[in-house]
Protein backbone atom coordinates (compact mmCIF):
# COMPACT_ATOMS: atom_id res chain seq x y z
CA UNK A 1 0.00 0.00 0.00
CA UNK A 2 1.28 3.43 -0.91
CA UNK A 3 1.12 5.72 2.06
CA UNK A 4 -0.47 9.12 1.41
CA UNK A 5 2.32 10.81 3.35
CA UNK A 6 5.89 9.87 4.05
CA UNK A 7 7.77 11.42 6.91
CA UNK A 8 10.88 13.23 5.78
CA UNK A 9 14.16 13.17 7.64
CA UNK A 10 15.64 16.42 8.84
CA UNK A 11 19.24 16.90 9.81
CA UNK A 12 19.91 18.33 13.26
CA UNK A 13 23.46 19.17 14.34
CA UNK A 14 24.65 17.17 17.36
CA UNK A 15 21.38 16.77 19.29
CA UNK A 16 20.98 14.37 22.19
CA UNK A 17 17.74 13.35 20.55
CA UNK A 18 15.17 14.79 18.18
CA UNK A 19 11.44 14.12 18.52
CA UNK A 20 9.31 14.13 15.38
CA UNK A 21 5.54 14.26 15.60
CA UNK A 22 3.99 10.89 14.70
CA UNK A 23 2.17 11.70 11.50
CA UNK A 24 0.25 8.45 11.17
CA UNK A 25 0.59 4.90 9.91
CA UNK A 26 -1.52 1.94 8.82
CA UNK A 27 -3.47 0.18 11.57
CA UNK A 28 -4.12 -3.55 11.81
CA UNK A 29 -7.48 -3.00 10.08
CA UNK A 30 -5.65 -1.80 6.96
CA UNK A 31 -6.81 1.79 7.46
CA UNK A 32 -4.33 4.65 7.47
CA UNK A 33 -4.82 6.58 10.70
CA UNK A 34 -3.58 10.11 11.29
CA UNK A 35 -5.14 13.31 12.58
CA UNK A 36 -6.88 14.00 9.26
CA UNK A 37 -8.44 10.56 8.77
CA UNK A 38 -9.36 10.36 12.46
CA UNK A 39 -11.25 13.64 12.24
CA UNK A 40 -13.25 12.24 9.32
CA UNK A 41 -15.00 10.16 12.00
CA UNK A 42 -18.02 12.26 12.96
CA UNK A 43 -17.69 11.54 16.69
CA UNK A 44 -14.01 12.54 16.76
CA UNK A 45 -14.85 15.74 14.89
CA UNK A 46 -17.68 16.47 17.33
CA UNK A 47 -15.49 15.83 20.40
CA UNK A 48 -12.66 18.05 19.12
CA UNK A 49 -15.10 20.81 18.15
CA UNK A 50 -16.85 20.62 21.52
CA UNK A 51 -13.71 20.88 23.65
CA UNK A 52 -11.86 23.35 21.41
CA UNK A 53 -14.89 25.57 20.92
CA UNK A 54 -15.77 25.64 24.61
CA UNK A 55 -12.22 26.37 25.77
CA UNK A 56 -11.87 29.10 23.15
CA UNK A 57 -15.17 30.77 24.04
CA UNK A 58 -14.46 31.07 27.77
CA UNK A 59 -13.25 34.52 28.90
CA UNK A 60 -9.50 34.60 29.55
CA UNK A 61 -8.12 37.41 31.70
CA UNK A 62 -4.79 38.57 33.06
CA UNK A 63 -5.08 39.43 36.75
CA UNK A 64 -2.86 41.41 39.10
CA UNK A 65 -2.49 40.36 42.73
CA UNK A 66 -3.09 43.01 45.36
CA UNK A 67 -1.24 43.42 48.64
CA UNK A 68 -4.32 42.36 50.65
CA UNK A 69 -5.01 39.27 48.56
CA UNK A 70 -7.45 40.97 46.21
CA UNK A 71 -7.11 40.68 42.47
CA UNK A 72 -7.93 43.06 39.67
CA UNK A 73 -7.91 42.70 35.91
CA UNK A 74 -4.63 44.00 34.53
CA UNK A 75 -6.28 45.68 31.55
CA UNK A 76 -3.40 48.14 31.12
CA UNK A 77 -0.79 45.40 30.81
CA UNK A 78 0.30 44.84 27.16
CA UNK A 79 -0.24 41.09 27.53
CA UNK A 80 -3.92 41.58 28.40
CA UNK A 81 -4.76 42.65 24.86
CA UNK A 82 -2.82 39.73 23.36
CA UNK A 83 -4.65 37.16 25.49
CA UNK A 84 -8.11 38.69 25.67
CA UNK A 85 -8.56 40.50 22.33
CA UNK A 86 -6.27 39.44 19.50
CA UNK A 87 -3.00 37.47 19.66
CA UNK A 88 -1.96 38.45 16.14
CA UNK A 89 -3.08 40.60 13.23
CA UNK A 90 -5.13 37.90 11.48
CA UNK A 91 -6.86 36.01 14.31
CA UNK A 92 -9.19 36.77 17.16
CA UNK A 93 -8.47 35.35 20.58
CA UNK A 94 -11.22 32.75 20.13
CA UNK A 95 -9.88 31.58 16.76
CA UNK A 96 -6.34 31.33 18.10
CA UNK A 97 -7.25 29.27 21.17
CA UNK A 98 -9.62 27.07 19.17
CA UNK A 99 -6.88 26.27 16.67
CA UNK A 100 -4.28 25.42 19.30
CA UNK A 101 -6.73 23.37 21.36
CA UNK A 102 -7.67 21.33 18.27
CA UNK A 103 -3.97 20.82 17.52
CA UNK A 104 -3.20 19.47 20.97
CA UNK A 105 -6.24 17.18 20.92
CA UNK A 106 -5.33 15.67 17.54
CA UNK A 107 -1.52 15.86 17.62
CA UNK A 108 -0.74 15.86 21.34
CA UNK A 109 1.14 19.16 20.99
CA UNK A 110 0.33 22.74 20.01
CA UNK A 111 2.81 25.51 19.29
CA UNK A 112 2.81 29.27 18.84
CA UNK A 113 5.76 31.53 18.18
CA UNK A 114 6.18 34.32 20.72
CA UNK A 115 6.98 37.74 19.28
CA UNK A 116 8.55 40.37 21.55
CA UNK A 117 9.62 43.95 21.09
CA UNK A 118 12.92 45.57 22.08
CA UNK A 119 11.69 45.90 25.66
CA UNK A 120 11.03 42.12 25.80
CA UNK A 121 7.26 42.73 25.92
CA UNK A 122 5.07 40.09 24.26
CA UNK A 123 3.41 41.69 21.24
CA UNK A 124 1.93 38.73 19.37
CA UNK A 125 1.47 34.94 19.27
CA UNK A 126 1.55 33.16 15.90
CA UNK A 127 0.38 29.52 15.66
CA UNK A 128 2.69 26.88 14.18
CA UNK A 129 1.30 23.62 12.83
CA UNK A 130 2.61 20.60 14.78
CA UNK A 131 3.52 18.73 11.58
CA UNK A 132 6.16 21.39 10.88
CA UNK A 133 7.90 21.12 14.26
CA UNK A 134 10.76 18.92 15.40
CA UNK A 135 11.77 19.18 19.06
CA UNK A 136 15.52 18.88 19.61
CA UNK A 137 17.17 18.34 22.97
CA UNK A 138 20.70 19.70 22.80
CA UNK A 139 23.68 18.21 24.69
CA UNK A 140 23.47 21.17 27.05
CA UNK A 141 20.00 20.01 28.11
CA UNK A 142 18.22 22.97 26.51
CA UNK A 143 15.30 22.52 24.13
CA UNK A 144 15.14 23.83 20.60
CA UNK A 145 12.22 23.85 18.17
CA UNK A 146 13.10 23.32 14.50
CA UNK A 147 10.27 24.70 12.35
CA UNK A 148 10.15 23.74 8.66
CA UNK A 149 7.76 26.05 6.82
CA UNK A 150 7.73 27.00 3.15
CA UNK A 151 10.92 25.06 2.43
CA UNK A 152 12.86 26.96 5.09
CA UNK A 153 14.11 25.77 8.46
CA UNK A 154 13.90 28.12 11.44
CA UNK A 155 15.33 27.34 14.83
CA UNK A 156 13.53 28.72 17.88
CA UNK A 157 14.62 28.48 21.48
CA UNK A 158 12.26 27.37 24.23
CA UNK A 159 11.68 30.97 25.32
CA UNK A 160 10.39 31.81 21.84
CA UNK A 161 7.67 29.16 21.71
CA UNK A 162 4.40 28.67 23.58
CA UNK A 163 4.13 24.89 23.88
CA UNK A 164 0.84 23.33 24.97
CA UNK A 165 1.19 19.58 25.42
CA UNK A 166 -1.05 16.65 26.32
CA UNK A 167 0.10 14.05 28.83
CA UNK A 168 3.78 13.35 28.29
CA UNK A 169 6.12 10.45 29.04
CA UNK A 170 9.28 12.57 29.04
CA UNK A 171 7.90 15.98 30.03
CA UNK A 172 8.85 17.46 26.66
CA UNK A 173 6.71 15.89 23.94
CA UNK A 174 2.99 15.31 24.47
CA UNK A 175 1.39 11.98 23.56
CA UNK A 176 -1.12 12.07 20.74
CA UNK A 177 -4.47 10.51 21.62
CA UNK A 178 -4.89 9.61 17.95
CA UNK A 179 -1.64 7.64 18.07
CA UNK A 180 -2.53 5.97 21.35
CA UNK A 181 -5.95 4.86 20.07
CA UNK A 182 -4.81 4.12 16.50
CA UNK A 183 -6.13 0.56 16.42
CA UNK A 184 -9.51 1.53 17.82
CA UNK A 185 -9.87 4.39 15.34
CA UNK A 186 -8.68 2.15 12.52
CA UNK A 187 -11.48 -0.28 13.35
CA UNK A 188 -14.03 2.55 13.22
CA UNK A 189 -12.68 3.73 9.87
CA UNK A 190 -12.84 0.16 8.52
CA UNK A 191 -16.43 -0.20 9.71
CA UNK A 192 -17.26 3.15 8.15
CA UNK A 193 -15.73 2.11 4.83
CA UNK A 194 -17.57 -1.21 4.96
CA UNK A 195 -20.90 0.57 5.29
CA UNK A 196 -20.09 3.02 2.52
CA UNK A 197 -19.07 0.24 0.14
CA UNK A 198 -22.20 -1.71 1.01
CA UNK A 199 -24.39 1.24 0.07
CA UNK A 200 -22.35 2.04 -3.02
CA UNK A 201 -22.13 -1.50 -4.41
CA UNK A 202 -25.14 -3.18 -2.84
CA UNK A 203 -27.88 -4.37 -5.23
CA UNK A 204 -30.50 -5.67 -2.83
CA UNK A 205 -33.99 -4.66 -1.82
CA UNK A 206 -33.76 -6.34 1.58
CA UNK A 207 -34.30 -9.73 -0.07
CA UNK A 208 -33.21 -12.27 -2.71
CA UNK A 209 -34.39 -13.27 -6.17
CA UNK A 210 -35.50 -16.87 -6.76
CA UNK A 211 -36.58 -18.74 -9.92
CA UNK A 212 -37.49 -22.38 -10.57
CA UNK A 213 -35.83 -22.19 -13.99
CA UNK A 214 -32.26 -22.88 -14.85
CA UNK A 215 -30.58 -19.75 -16.13
CA UNK A 216 -27.73 -19.90 -18.60
CA UNK A 217 -24.73 -17.63 -18.21
CA UNK A 218 -26.07 -14.97 -20.55
CA UNK A 219 -29.45 -14.70 -18.81
CA UNK A 220 -27.98 -14.57 -15.34
CA UNK A 221 -25.53 -11.88 -16.42
CA UNK A 222 -28.27 -9.86 -18.11
CA UNK A 223 -30.56 -10.05 -15.08
CA UNK A 224 -27.73 -9.20 -12.73
CA UNK A 225 -26.64 -6.21 -14.82
CA UNK A 226 -30.21 -4.93 -15.12
CA UNK A 227 -30.79 -5.34 -11.39
CA UNK A 228 -27.65 -3.44 -10.45
CA UNK A 229 -28.42 -0.60 -12.85
CA UNK A 230 -32.00 -0.19 -11.64
CA UNK A 231 -31.68 -0.86 -7.93
CA UNK A 232 -28.00 -0.62 -6.99
CA UNK A 233 -26.79 2.21 -4.76
CA UNK A 234 -28.51 4.46 -2.26
CA UNK A 235 -30.04 6.66 -4.97
CA UNK A 236 -32.23 3.77 -6.16
CA UNK A 237 -33.37 2.63 -2.74
CA UNK A 238 -37.11 2.01 -2.48
CA UNK A 239 -37.84 1.49 -6.20
CA UNK A 240 -40.49 -1.01 -7.28
CA UNK A 241 -39.04 -4.03 -9.05
CA UNK A 242 -40.72 -5.57 -12.17
CA UNK A 243 -39.83 -9.28 -12.25
CA UNK A 244 -39.75 -11.62 -15.25
CA UNK A 245 -39.13 -15.25 -16.18
CA UNK A 246 -40.71 -16.61 -13.01
CA UNK A 247 -38.51 -14.62 -10.69
CA UNK A 248 -39.75 -14.20 -7.12
CA UNK A 249 -38.59 -11.69 -4.53
CA UNK A 250 -38.18 -13.06 -1.01
CA UNK A 251 -37.91 -10.37 1.72
CA UNK A 252 -35.20 -10.83 4.30
CA UNK A 253 -35.01 -9.48 7.82
CA UNK A 254 -31.87 -7.81 9.14
CA UNK A 255 -29.03 -10.30 9.28
CA UNK A 256 -26.93 -10.86 12.35
CA UNK A 257 -24.02 -9.28 10.48
CA UNK A 258 -26.05 -6.12 9.82
CA UNK A 259 -27.19 -5.95 13.42
CA UNK A 260 -23.62 -6.32 14.66
CA UNK A 261 -22.47 -3.59 12.27
CA UNK A 262 -25.09 -1.16 13.60
CA UNK A 263 -24.21 -2.05 17.18
CA UNK A 264 -20.52 -1.45 16.48
CA UNK A 265 -21.34 1.98 15.06
CA UNK A 266 -23.18 2.88 18.26
CA UNK A 267 -20.38 1.48 20.41
CA UNK A 268 -17.82 3.56 18.49
CA UNK A 269 -19.45 6.72 19.89
CA UNK A 270 -18.80 5.50 23.42
CA UNK A 271 -15.22 4.56 22.54
CA UNK A 272 -14.40 8.00 21.14
CA UNK A 273 -16.15 9.63 24.11
CA UNK A 274 -13.80 7.71 26.43
CA UNK A 275 -10.80 8.73 24.34
CA UNK A 276 -11.54 12.44 24.80
CA UNK A 277 -13.19 12.08 28.23
CA UNK A 278 -16.47 13.61 27.05
CA UNK A 279 -19.94 12.49 28.20
CA UNK A 280 -21.54 10.63 25.23
CA UNK A 281 -24.69 12.73 25.66
CA UNK A 282 -22.76 15.81 24.55
CA UNK A 283 -21.70 13.97 21.38
CA UNK A 284 -25.26 13.23 20.31
CA UNK A 285 -25.71 9.85 22.01
CA UNK A 286 -29.02 10.48 23.79
CA UNK A 287 -29.78 6.88 24.79
CA UNK A 288 -29.00 7.59 28.45
CA UNK A 289 -30.03 11.24 28.60
CA UNK A 290 -32.93 12.65 30.58
CA UNK A 291 -33.89 15.92 32.21
CA UNK A 292 -32.61 14.89 35.62
CA UNK A 293 -29.04 14.09 34.55
CA UNK A 294 -28.47 16.78 31.91
CA UNK A 295 -27.23 19.33 34.48
CA UNK A 296 -24.91 16.77 36.05
CA UNK A 297 -23.57 15.84 32.60
CA UNK A 298 -22.62 19.46 31.99
CA UNK A 299 -21.06 19.69 35.46
CA UNK A 300 -19.06 16.55 34.69
CA UNK A 301 -17.94 18.04 31.39
CA UNK A 302 -16.69 21.22 33.06
CA UNK A 303 -15.00 19.65 36.09
CA UNK A 304 -13.60 16.47 34.53
CA UNK A 305 -13.11 17.29 30.84
CA UNK A 306 -12.44 21.03 30.70
CA UNK A 307 -10.68 21.74 34.00
CA UNK A 308 -7.44 19.87 33.11
CA UNK A 309 -7.27 21.69 29.77
CA UNK A 310 -7.94 25.08 31.32
CA UNK A 311 -5.22 24.46 33.90
CA UNK A 312 -2.79 23.40 31.16
CA UNK A 313 -3.54 26.60 29.27
CA UNK A 314 -3.14 28.84 32.31
CA UNK A 315 0.14 27.32 33.43
CA UNK A 316 1.59 27.17 29.91
CA UNK A 317 0.75 30.83 29.27
CA UNK A 318 2.20 31.96 32.58
CA UNK A 319 5.36 29.90 32.11
CA UNK A 320 5.99 31.07 28.53
CA UNK A 321 4.81 34.69 28.65
CA UNK A 322 5.55 35.86 32.21
CA UNK A 323 8.97 35.90 33.79
CA UNK A 324 9.66 34.63 37.33
CA UNK A 325 9.27 38.09 38.84
CA UNK A 326 6.13 38.93 36.82
CA UNK A 327 4.49 35.65 37.90
CA UNK A 328 4.58 36.87 41.49
CA UNK A 329 2.35 39.83 40.55
CA UNK A 330 0.31 38.56 37.60
CA UNK A 331 -1.54 35.38 36.73
CA UNK A 332 -3.79 34.10 33.93
CA UNK A 333 -7.20 32.58 34.58
CA UNK A 334 -10.21 31.38 32.61
CA UNK A 335 -13.71 32.22 33.80
CA UNK A 336 -15.81 29.06 33.67
CA UNK A 337 -18.49 30.04 36.17
CA UNK A 338 -21.03 30.64 33.42
CA UNK A 339 -21.00 26.95 32.47
CA UNK A 340 -21.93 25.95 36.03
CA UNK A 341 -24.63 28.50 36.77
CA UNK A 342 -27.56 26.29 35.82
CA UNK A 343 -31.01 27.73 35.20
CA UNK A 344 -32.34 31.09 36.45
CA UNK A 345 -33.95 29.60 39.55
CA UNK A 346 -30.77 27.83 40.70
CA UNK A 347 -28.67 30.92 40.03
CA UNK A 348 -31.04 33.10 42.04
CA UNK A 349 -30.91 30.70 44.98
CA UNK A 350 -27.12 30.54 44.75
CA UNK A 351 -26.74 34.33 44.77
CA UNK A 352 -29.26 34.73 47.60
CA UNK A 353 -27.48 32.21 49.80
CA UNK A 354 -24.14 33.91 49.15
CA UNK A 355 -25.47 37.41 49.83
CA UNK A 356 -27.33 36.32 52.98
CA UNK A 357 -24.25 34.50 54.27
CA UNK A 358 -22.10 37.54 53.65
CA UNK A 359 -19.51 36.02 51.31
CA UNK A 360 -20.96 37.65 48.18
CA UNK A 361 -21.99 41.23 47.44
CA UNK A 362 -25.02 42.24 45.43
CA UNK A 363 -22.73 44.07 43.01
CA UNK A 364 -20.74 40.86 42.46
CA UNK A 365 -23.92 38.94 41.63
CA UNK A 366 -24.94 41.61 39.12
CA UNK A 367 -21.49 41.50 37.53
CA UNK A 368 -21.70 37.71 37.13
CA UNK A 369 -25.04 38.20 35.35
CA UNK A 370 -23.55 40.90 33.09
CA UNK A 371 -25.94 43.50 34.51
CA UNK A 372 -25.05 47.21 34.71
CA UNK A 373 -23.57 48.60 37.92
CA UNK A 374 -25.91 50.27 40.43
CA UNK A 375 -24.12 52.76 42.61
CA UNK A 376 -24.60 52.17 46.32
CA UNK A 377 -26.33 48.80 45.96
CA UNK A 378 -23.96 47.26 48.50
CA UNK A 379 -24.44 50.19 50.88
CA UNK A 380 -28.18 49.44 51.05
CA UNK A 381 -27.46 46.11 52.68
CA UNK A 382 -25.11 47.66 55.23
CA UNK A 383 -27.72 50.29 56.10
CA UNK A 384 -30.42 47.66 56.59
CA UNK A 385 -28.17 45.81 59.01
Amino acid sequence: MKLPWKREKRATPDPSWAALIDRGTVSASGQYVDSKTAESIATVHAAVNLIAGTVASLPLHLFQRGDNGDRTRATLHPLYRVLHDSPNEFQTALEFREQLQAHVLLWGNAYAEIHRDAADTVTALTPIHPRDVTIVKLPSGRIRYDVAEGGELRRLLAGEVLHLRDRSDDGIVGKSRITTAREMLGGILASQEHGNRTFANGARLSGVLKTPHVLDGGSAERIGTSWREQFGGAANAGKVAVLENGLEFQPLSMTNEDAQWLASRQFSVEEVARLFNVPPVLLGDLRHANFSNSVEMMRHFVTVTLRPWLTRWEQALEHALLGPIARKRYFVEFSAEGLLRGDAKNRAEFYKSGIDAGWMLRSEARRLENLPTIEGIDDERQDSE
